[in-house]
Protein backbone atom coordinates (compact mmCIF):
# COMPACT_ATOMS: atom_id res chain seq x y z
CA UNK A 1 0.00 0.00 0.00
CA UNK A 2 1.30 3.43 -0.97
CA UNK A 3 1.97 5.95 1.80
CA UNK A 4 -0.34 8.93 2.15
CA UNK A 5 0.85 12.19 0.61
CA UNK A 6 -0.36 14.78 3.15
CA UNK A 7 -0.39 17.58 0.57
CA UNK A 8 -2.56 15.47 -1.70
CA UNK A 9 -4.88 14.58 1.20
CA UNK A 10 -5.30 18.30 1.99
CA UNK A 11 -5.96 19.07 -1.69
CA UNK A 12 -8.58 16.31 -1.88
CA UNK A 13 -10.25 17.55 1.31
CA UNK A 14 -10.39 21.17 0.10
CA UNK A 15 -11.59 20.27 -3.39
CA UNK A 16 -14.19 17.86 -1.97
CA UNK A 17 -15.68 20.63 0.20
CA UNK A 18 -15.63 23.11 -2.69
CA UNK A 19 -17.30 20.64 -5.02
CA UNK A 20 -19.91 19.59 -2.45
CA UNK A 21 -20.80 23.25 -1.81
CA UNK A 22 -21.00 23.90 -5.55
CA UNK A 23 -22.97 20.84 -6.75
CA UNK A 24 -24.37 19.25 -3.57
CA UNK A 25 -24.22 15.70 -2.24
CA UNK A 26 -26.38 14.23 -5.00
CA UNK A 27 -24.19 15.45 -7.85
CA UNK A 28 -20.89 14.65 -6.14
CA UNK A 29 -18.87 11.70 -7.51
CA UNK A 30 -15.36 10.38 -7.01
CA UNK A 31 -14.73 10.91 -10.74
CA UNK A 32 -15.68 14.60 -10.53
CA UNK A 33 -13.47 15.03 -7.47
CA UNK A 34 -10.49 13.33 -9.12
CA UNK A 35 -10.90 15.61 -12.13
CA UNK A 36 -11.01 18.71 -9.88
CA UNK A 37 -7.85 17.54 -8.08
CA UNK A 38 -6.13 16.57 -11.35
CA UNK A 39 -5.40 13.09 -9.99
CA UNK A 40 -6.56 9.63 -10.95
CA UNK A 41 -9.67 8.15 -9.36
CA UNK A 42 -7.51 5.24 -8.19
CA UNK A 43 -5.52 7.68 -6.04
CA UNK A 44 -8.68 8.61 -4.14
CA UNK A 45 -9.25 4.98 -3.28
CA UNK A 46 -5.82 4.85 -1.62
CA UNK A 47 -7.13 7.33 0.94
CA UNK A 48 -10.85 6.50 1.11
CA UNK A 49 -12.92 3.32 0.87
CA UNK A 50 -15.69 4.97 -1.16
CA UNK A 51 -17.61 8.23 -1.63
CA UNK A 52 -19.41 7.92 1.73
CA UNK A 53 -16.14 7.25 3.55
CA UNK A 54 -14.58 10.31 1.92
CA UNK A 55 -17.49 12.59 2.79
CA UNK A 56 -17.64 11.32 6.37
CA UNK A 57 -13.90 11.65 6.98
CA UNK A 58 -13.75 15.14 5.48
CA UNK A 59 -16.87 16.21 7.39
CA UNK A 60 -15.68 14.81 10.73
CA UNK A 61 -12.23 16.40 10.43
CA UNK A 62 -13.71 19.74 9.41
CA UNK A 63 -16.43 19.71 12.09
CA UNK A 64 -13.79 19.04 14.73
CA UNK A 65 -11.48 21.76 13.37
CA UNK A 66 -14.30 24.33 13.23
CA UNK A 67 -15.55 23.34 16.71
CA UNK A 68 -12.05 23.91 18.10
CA UNK A 69 -11.93 27.38 16.52
CA UNK A 70 -15.31 28.20 18.05
CA UNK A 71 -14.00 27.27 21.50
CA UNK A 72 -10.80 29.37 21.31
CA UNK A 73 -10.45 31.66 24.36
CA UNK A 74 -13.90 30.58 25.52
CA UNK A 75 -14.28 30.09 29.28
CA UNK A 76 -17.43 28.25 30.38
CA UNK A 77 -17.00 29.96 33.77
CA UNK A 78 -17.27 33.45 32.22
CA UNK A 79 -20.29 35.66 32.79
CA UNK A 80 -23.13 35.07 30.35
CA UNK A 81 -22.53 38.36 28.50
CA UNK A 82 -18.75 37.81 28.19
CA UNK A 83 -19.11 34.16 27.19
CA UNK A 84 -21.80 34.81 24.59
CA UNK A 85 -19.76 37.68 23.15
CA UNK A 86 -16.71 35.39 22.84
CA UNK A 87 -18.88 32.81 21.11
CA UNK A 88 -20.09 35.43 18.61
CA UNK A 89 -16.49 36.55 17.98
CA UNK A 90 -15.33 32.98 17.48
CA UNK A 91 -18.25 31.89 15.32
CA UNK A 92 -18.16 34.99 13.12
CA UNK A 93 -14.39 34.69 12.66
CA UNK A 94 -14.66 30.96 12.02
CA UNK A 95 -17.35 31.28 9.35
CA UNK A 96 -16.02 34.43 7.67
CA UNK A 97 -12.45 33.12 7.46
CA UNK A 98 -13.57 29.66 6.31
CA UNK A 99 -16.53 30.31 3.99
CA UNK A 100 -16.31 27.00 2.09
CA UNK A 101 -16.08 25.01 5.32
CA UNK A 102 -18.96 26.95 6.87
CA UNK A 103 -21.20 26.36 3.85
CA UNK A 104 -20.15 22.70 3.65
CA UNK A 105 -20.99 22.10 7.32
CA UNK A 106 -24.30 23.92 6.92
CA UNK A 107 -25.20 21.64 3.99
CA UNK A 108 -24.21 18.68 6.12
CA UNK A 109 -26.89 19.58 8.68
CA UNK A 110 -29.63 18.60 6.23
CA UNK A 111 -27.90 15.55 4.80
CA UNK A 112 -27.97 11.86 5.65
CA UNK A 113 -24.46 12.29 7.11
CA UNK A 114 -25.60 14.68 9.85
CA UNK A 115 -26.11 12.17 12.64
CA UNK A 116 -22.80 10.37 12.11
CA UNK A 117 -20.79 13.58 12.01
CA UNK A 118 -22.46 15.75 14.62
CA UNK A 119 -23.25 12.85 16.94
CA UNK A 120 -19.60 12.01 17.56
CA UNK A 121 -17.39 14.99 16.79
CA UNK A 122 -18.97 17.90 18.62
CA UNK A 123 -19.18 16.17 22.00
CA UNK A 124 -16.53 18.42 23.64
CA UNK A 125 -18.26 21.41 22.10
CA UNK A 126 -21.65 20.38 23.57
CA UNK A 127 -20.15 19.65 27.00
CA UNK A 128 -18.34 23.00 27.17
CA UNK A 129 -21.36 25.04 26.04
CA UNK A 130 -23.66 23.00 28.29
CA UNK A 131 -21.49 23.88 31.27
CA UNK A 132 -21.58 27.55 30.24
CA UNK A 133 -25.39 27.50 30.08
CA UNK A 134 -25.73 25.68 33.42
CA UNK A 135 -23.42 28.23 35.07
CA UNK A 136 -25.38 31.17 33.62
CA UNK A 137 -28.69 29.66 34.83
CA UNK A 138 -27.28 28.88 38.29
CA UNK A 139 -25.98 32.45 38.63
CA UNK A 140 -29.44 33.77 37.68
CA UNK A 141 -28.20 35.52 34.53
CA UNK A 142 -30.67 33.76 32.21
CA UNK A 143 -33.81 31.67 32.58
CA UNK A 144 -33.76 27.93 31.90
CA UNK A 145 -34.94 27.16 28.36
CA UNK A 146 -34.87 24.43 25.76
CA UNK A 147 -31.62 24.18 23.85
CA UNK A 148 -33.44 24.80 20.56
CA UNK A 149 -35.02 27.99 21.91
CA UNK A 150 -31.68 29.20 23.26
CA UNK A 151 -29.84 28.48 20.00
CA UNK A 152 -32.57 30.14 17.92
CA UNK A 153 -32.30 33.35 19.90
CA UNK A 154 -28.56 33.28 20.66
CA UNK A 155 -27.08 32.26 17.31
CA UNK A 156 -29.63 32.19 14.47
CA UNK A 157 -29.31 35.99 14.00
CA UNK A 158 -25.53 35.64 13.62
CA UNK A 159 -25.83 32.76 11.15
CA UNK A 160 -28.38 34.75 9.12
CA UNK A 161 -26.10 37.80 8.98
CA UNK A 162 -23.24 35.59 7.76
CA UNK A 163 -25.53 33.95 5.19
CA UNK A 164 -26.59 37.39 3.88
CA UNK A 165 -22.89 38.31 3.75
CA UNK A 166 -21.99 35.18 1.75
CA UNK A 167 -24.90 35.79 -0.64
CA UNK A 168 -23.96 39.47 -0.91
CA UNK A 169 -27.54 40.60 -0.46
CA UNK A 170 -30.23 40.97 2.19
CA UNK A 171 -33.80 39.66 2.18
CA UNK A 172 -35.00 42.48 -0.06
CA UNK A 173 -32.17 41.86 -2.52
CA UNK A 174 -30.24 44.95 -1.47
CA UNK A 175 -26.44 44.57 -1.43
CA UNK A 176 -25.20 43.44 1.99
CA UNK A 177 -21.77 43.21 3.59
CA UNK A 178 -21.51 42.28 7.26
CA UNK A 179 -19.90 45.11 9.19
CA UNK A 180 -18.64 45.18 12.78
CA UNK A 181 -21.39 47.72 13.53
CA UNK A 182 -24.17 45.43 12.27
CA UNK A 183 -22.63 42.42 14.02
CA UNK A 184 -22.42 44.03 17.45
CA UNK A 185 -25.76 45.89 17.18
CA UNK A 186 -27.38 42.51 16.55
CA UNK A 187 -25.42 40.95 19.41
CA UNK A 188 -26.68 43.61 21.84
CA UNK A 189 -30.28 42.86 20.85
CA UNK A 190 -29.69 39.12 21.34
CA UNK A 191 -28.08 39.70 24.73
CA UNK A 192 -31.00 41.91 25.81
CA UNK A 193 -33.47 39.20 24.73
CA UNK A 194 -31.75 36.45 26.71
CA UNK A 195 -30.63 38.14 29.93
CA UNK A 196 -32.95 38.35 32.92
Amino acid sequence: MRARDLNKVELVKQKAMELLVKIGFEGFTMNKLAKECKISVATLYIYYKDKDDLILQVAMEEAERMSNIMLENFDPEASFAAGLKQQWKNRAKCMLENPISAQFLEQLRTSTYQEQVYGTIVNNFKVTLGKFMTNAINRGEINPMQLEVYWSVAFAPLYNLVRFHFEGRSIGGKPFILTEKALWETFELVLKALKK
